[in-house]
C-alpha cells in the first residue's frame, strides 16, 4: 500500500514481512515432515495460534517472531515474554476442545525468522519454549 508521498504503509510492510516469516516456517516444517493442520487459529478475546502441525500424533503449537537484527529484541526469542505464552496456552486450550485433541501430547515451537532492512529472510530457527 503507499501513501501519497511514495512511502509504504508501515504496517502493511510488517505484516508482509510476518507473513513471508510464517510462510517459511511453515515450509520448513513441512520439508521436514510435520502435516500443517491449521494456520492463524484466532480466539476473539483470548488469543492466535500462528501454525499448528502434528506429526506422529503430537501437535506442534508454533508461534512464529520475525525479526531484523537491528530491532528492539536481539533474538526473537524475547519476544514471547510470559504474557504472550499465558494466551499462546489458553488458545491452545480451546483449539484443543475445539478438535477433540485432549490427551494429545503437544510441544510448544518457536519459529525464529531472521531478515534484512529489506524484508529478505536470511535465516530461520525452531526451537522449543
Amino acid at each position: 500500500m503507499k501513501i501519497q508521498d511514495g512511502t509504504e504503509n508501515t504496517k502493511t510492510r510488517l505484516r508482509m514481512i510476518g507473513d513471508r516469516g510464517e510462510d517459511a516456517v511453515a515450509q520448513y516444517l513441512t520439508d521436514c515432515g510435520y502435516r500443517l493442520l491449521v494456520r492463524n487459529y484466532n480466539v476473539p478475546g483470548v488469543g492466535e495460534l500462528d501454525l499448528v502441525f502434528e506429526k506422529e500424533q503430537v501437535l506442534y503449537v508454533t508461534e512464529v517472531k520475525s525479526r531484523r537484527n537491528d530491532g528492539p529484541y536481539p533474538h526473537s526469542a524475547e519476544a514471547v515474554d510470559f504474557k504472550k505464552r499465558k494466551k499462546i496456552y489458553m488458545t491452545t486450550r480451546r483449539f484443543m476442545a475445539e478438535r477433540g485433541y485432549f490427551g494429545r501430547d503437544i510441544v510448544f515451537l518457536l519459529g525464529c525468522v531472521t531478515h534484512d532492512a529489506a524484508g529478505q529472510i536470511q535465516r530461520i530457527e525452531v526451537i522449543p519454549f
